[in-house]
């Protein structure tokens, strides 16, 4: 329950920070306002042309009556058109970080960089860091797809289907969902994407409490949007819990001319009052040798040299 808690935590202060910083809110949300406008363009063609593929892909229908050819048609056009929505609800987390790469790549080093301990970034081209994105965002949703295939299968058992596998379908997306908002910020700390799965699924209340509000929230088109800035950032703060930032070795310098010396840096001066000598050392048994320290004198033996 502490896990779930500190998910929904990091959700919440993803989005004080964009709000305390507006400049990188309305930042944020340009990749997803691309992103939305690509898929109302695509739906709306879609919609267009969703009586033309139900005609094509049912010709043999061609000589039903009137009635019957329109009602199989109309509910074909239909189910390709919310097939699409679906399929564009699904995917728009995935192509808008896509999209957004470079965006949110300055969005989580603000972050970090507000916070403290800022990461430094694998040295890689641009176009290199798209195609590792490319690559793990299909990665998710391959694995993403496989889970609705089953819960989509599961809806058929009486009861369990109207019950256990909505919230089921809910947990599954909110934890994918969270795996692809925490791939920028893991990503810049060089943790590859099996790496990040055994970590979030740790963690699953963690990413649960993270995700699956998002997951409700996201399925509101213009939330999307308007929370997807406060998402990332929220997303960088729970990759900041996951994979700690250790400070780099070579932070102790010489503190500059003028500063004063941080004190916990100052080696402690031992006590010599209670520092003992050395059994192997040949001086300490030097008879002659007046114990300052100790507070002690130790009688003298002659000294040849003094004689001489």
């Amino acid at each position: 329950m502490r896990d779930l808690a500190a998910g929904m935590g990091y959700l919440a202060k993803g989005q004080k920070w964009v709000a305390r910083h507006g400049r990188w809110w309305a930042f944020g949300m340009i990749p997803a306002l691309i992103t939305l406008a690509g898929y109302v363009v695509a739906l709306f063609l879609l919609g267009g042309w969703a009586g033309d593929i139900a005609a094509w892909a049912t010709p043999f229908a061609d000589h039903w009556t009137s009635f019957w050819q329109d009602l199989l048609r109309t509910t074909l056009a239909a189910l390709v058109f919310v097939g699409g929505l679906l399929l564009s609800v699904l995917t728009f987390t995935a192509v808008t970080l896509l999209v957004g790469q470079p965006f949110y790549e300055e969005l989580c080093e603000k972050v970090d960089e507000t916070e403290g301990g800022a990461p430094t970034p694998p040295d890689v081209p641009l176009w290199r860091e798209l195609v590792v994105a490319a690559r793990d965002s299909l990665f998710v949703l391959v694995r993403a797809g496989g889970f609705g295939v089953l819960l989509f299968a599961a809806g058929f058992i009486p009861v369990v289907g109207q019950t256990v596998v909505p919230v089921l379908g809910f947990l599954v997306s909110g934890f994918f969902l969270t795996l692809e908002l925490t791939s920028v910020a893991l990503q810049r700390r060089g943790v590859p994407q099996r790496e990040r799965l055994r970590l979030l699924r740790g963690r699953l209340g963690l990413a649960f409490g993270f995700g699956v509000p998002l997951v409700l929230g996201f399925l509101v088109p213009l939330v999307t949007v308007v929370a997807m800035p406060g998402a990332v950032a929220g997303a960088t703060l729970l990759a900041r819990d996951l994979v700690p930032v250790e400070e780099e070795p070579g932070t102790d310098e010489d503190p500059e001319e003028g500063e004063s010396p941080d004190p916990a840096a100052v080696p402690e001066l031992p006590e010599y009052r209670a520092q003992q000598p050395a059994a192997a050392n040949p001086y300490a048994d030097n008879p002659y040798v007046k114990d300052s320290c100790a507070g002690a004198t130790r009688p003298a033996e002659p000294n040849p040299y003094r004689s001489a």
